[in-house]
């Protein structure tokens, strides 16, 4: 890899160490996470961008476009650099823009492994996460399919998404988790005791929204006053307290611009003392 410019730290993810301030493909897609990209070279240009710029953990999902995401990762980066990892999900389809069904069963979610394979080109999934639980399917056999693909050699490691600390502990009866993702950022923080169990046990989290799309970024906004005084954009003041908020947390800002990456980016050249955390936290 090279033109590695992040200064994040790094978090060791099952056997796969990769900077926290990684990538999220969603916005890559067009409205509402449903097909192309407005901009199809600007979508790769990103994804390029991102890796010269040090990322290397690239979160996705077969829903997103459905598959347009993917598809853009594998032709923008394959075969990928070393030490990129691609973290996917399966567990939700898609019936149409911002509609999101979840479905656990087994069957599907190893068919939808086997076709991310296909479409990222790759041998081996690094990071296969279980989108969400269908509570209309026993959880033993959500968590339980992923295991076997495991031991098939199809997937590495098991993640899951959106989920409670007691589903988390009724997960890792079935198989290894090593990571969570969870909706969270410094103005939604539900998710406070997943992100502690996962702290104390060594299993990364990964927040999903960690800008709210932009929210947090706002001219004007909540944020805004205080990033100006501190010489940075609303943004980087956003991604530099997850950073600081726990060394198991992985942000993966998403963006369909250069620009916006690349200022995403600088948000791990930010160092924040204790009175500006909670001057932070105080103002959202």
């Amino acid at each position: 890899m090279t033109d590695t410019t992040t200064t994040s730290p790094t978090i060791t993810i099952g056997d796969l160490t990769v900077h926290r301030l990684g990538f999220g493909s969603m916005q890559l897609t067009g409205p509402g996470v449903w097909g192309p990209p407005k901009d199809h070279d600007e979508a790769i240009r990103v994804l390029r961008r991102s890796v010269e710029l040090g990322v290397d953990f690239i979160d996705t999902a077969d829903s997103y476009g459905p598959y347009v995401a993917e598809e853009l990762i594998a032709e923008a980066l394959a075969p990928y650099p070393d030490g990129v990892v691609i973290a996917t999900k399966a567990g939700l389809t898609r019936t149409g823009p911002n509609e999101w069904p979840p479905v656990g069963r087994p069957e599907y979610l190893r068919q939808e492994a086997i076709q991310s394979l296909r479409r990222l080109e790759l041998d081996t999934i690094d990071l296969f996460q279980l989108h969400r639980i269908d509570e209309k399917v026993p959880l033993e056999d959500q968590v339980g399919e992923p295991k076997q693909l495991q031991d098939e050699g199809k997937i590495r490691h098991i993640g899951l998404s959106e989920v409670s600390v007691e589903q988390l502990q009724e997960a890792q009866k079935i198989a290894t988790i090593v990571s969570v993702q969870n909706l969270y950022n410094l103005a939604k923080r539900d998710a406070e005791p997943l992100l502690d169990h996962a702290a104390e046990h060594g299993i990364a989290f990964i927040p999903w929204f960690p800008l709210a799309t932009g929210g947090l970024a706002k001219e004007g906004g909540k944020l805004d006053e205080l990033a100006k005084k501190h010489a940075a954009s609303p943004s980087q003041l956003a991604l530099a307290w997850l950073l600081h908020r726990s060394p198991v947390m992985v942000p993966i800002p998403g963006t369909s611009s250069v620009a916006h990456l690349e200022d995403n980016m600088r948000a791990a050249d930010i160092a924040l003392s204790a009175d500006e955390v909670q001057e932070l936290e105080q103002a959202v």
